[in-house]
C-alpha cells in the first residue's frame, strides 16, 4: 500500500506523543526518550499543529488523551510496535527470517513438535518461535504471525487453513474394567474426566451409541497432557485426540473398538496481511504436505 509522505509526520513527533499518551507525562515521557520535557513539549505540539486537532488536554497534573486523541494513540502504538518487532526479526535473522507460532499446548508437543525438522530443514534460514496461546486474540496486538486454532473456522479477521478433525477416542488405564469385553454402556458405570475445553464431548459421545448421557462424576482438567496422567493413574476414562495416546499405547487400554466422536477441527490461522511473508507461505505449504501424508 502506498502512502503520501505529506500524511506522515516525523517519526520523533510519533513517538513523543505516544509516549506522552502512555504515560499521561510530559516529564515521565521525557525520562523514558531521554530528553528534555520542553522538547517533548514541542514535538508534540507540532504534532497536533500538523493534524490541526487538539491531541490532550490538561485535567489537574496530569494530560488527558481527547476522544480524537485516544483513537489516533491506538493506532501510532500499534505501528510503532510493528516497525519494533521487524526490527527485532531483522536482527536476529537477516538471511532468513522469523515465524512466531502461537500453538495449543497437546497439538504443539504432540503433533507438531516432532515433525518441526523436517521443516526447518526445508526451510534453512527460518527461526521457529512457539508460545502457547489457548483463546483467541487479536493478531494486530501481539507479534504472532500465525495461530494453531481449535474449534470451527470462525476466527475474526483471519484467514486459515483446515488441518485435520479432531478425533477423540475413549481411553481407561487397563486395570480399571474387571471385564475384557467392554460396551458402550459399561462407561456410564465409571468416572468420566472432563475437559474444560469439550464441555459437551462424552454428552455427544453417547448420543452416538444412541444411549443416554449420564451425569459426569469425574474431574475436570484444563489440559490434556494433565487428563492423560490422570487416566493412567486409574481416575477414570477420557475422552483423547488419537494423535496424542500414541507415545502412551502401552500403559493404556484404547477402546478404539467403540465410535469416535469429533469436537472440531485444528486450523492454522494468520491475518490477511501476513498472507505472504516468506516464512508463513513456506511453512503453511510445509502443513499442508504434512497433513496429505499422514
Amino acid at each position: 500500500m502506498q502512502f503520501s509522505r505529506r500524511s506522515l509526520p516525523p517519526l520523533g513527533w510519533l513517538t513523543a506523543f505516544e509516549a506522552v499518551a502512555r504515560t499521561g507525562s510530559v516529564t515521565d515521557a521525557a525520562r523514558q526518550l531521554d530528553l528534555t520535557q520542553g522538547a517533548v513539549s514541542r514535538q508534540v505540539q507540532k504534532l497536533e499543529d500538523f493534524l490541526a486537532y487538539e491531541l490532550f488536554v490538561r485535567e489537574k497534573r496530569r494530560l488527558k488523551l481527547t476522544p480524537v486523541g485516544a483513537a489516533y494513540a491506538e493506532a501510532i502504538q500499534e505501528g510503532l510496535t510493528r516497525i519494533a518487532n521487524a526490527t527485532v526479526d531483522l536482527r536476529s535473522n537477516p538471511h532468513g527470517g522469523v515465524l512466531n507460532l502461537a500453538i495449543l499446548p497437546a497439538f504443539g508437543s504432540n503433533w507438531l513438535a516432532p515433525r518441526l525438522s523436517t521443516y526447518l530443514v526445508s526451510s534453512p534460514g527460518v527461526t521457529v518461535n512457539l508460545s502457547t496461546r489457548l483463546n483467541p486474540f487479536d493478531f494486530g496486538q501481539e507479534r504472532f504471525h500465525a495461530a494453531i486454532h481449535f474449534g470451527r473456522d470462525n476466527w475474526q479477521g483471519a484467514a486459515s487453513l483446515k488441518l485435520m478433525d479432531e478425533e477423540l477416542v475413549p481411553v481407561a488405564a487397563p486395570n480399571l474394567f474387571l471385564s475384557e469385553t467392554i460396551e458402550a454402556a459399561d462407561l456410564k458405570s465409571v468416572p468420566l474426566l472432563n475437559l474444560e475445553s469439550r464441555p459437551n464431548a462424552w454428552r455427544r459421545w453417547f448420543d452416538q451409541n444412541e444411549l443416554e448421557a449420564v451425569q459426569s462424576s469425574g474431574m475436570v482438567f484444563d489440559q490434556f497432557a494433565t487428563m492423560l496422567q490422570a487416566v493412567i493413574g486409574g481416575l477414570g476414562v477420557a475422552l483423547m485426540p488419537k494423535f496424542l495416546i500414541a507415545d502412551s499405547a502401552d500403559k493404556l487400554l484404547i477402546l478404539d473398538h467403540l465410535p469416535t466422536v469429533s469436537s472440531g477441527a485444528y486450523f492454522l490461522v494468520w491475518p490477511e496481511s501476513k498472507a505472504n511473508y516468506p516464512p508463513l507461505a513456506s511453512f503453511r505449504a510445509w502443513l499442508e504436505s504434512e497433513i496429505a501424508a499422514a
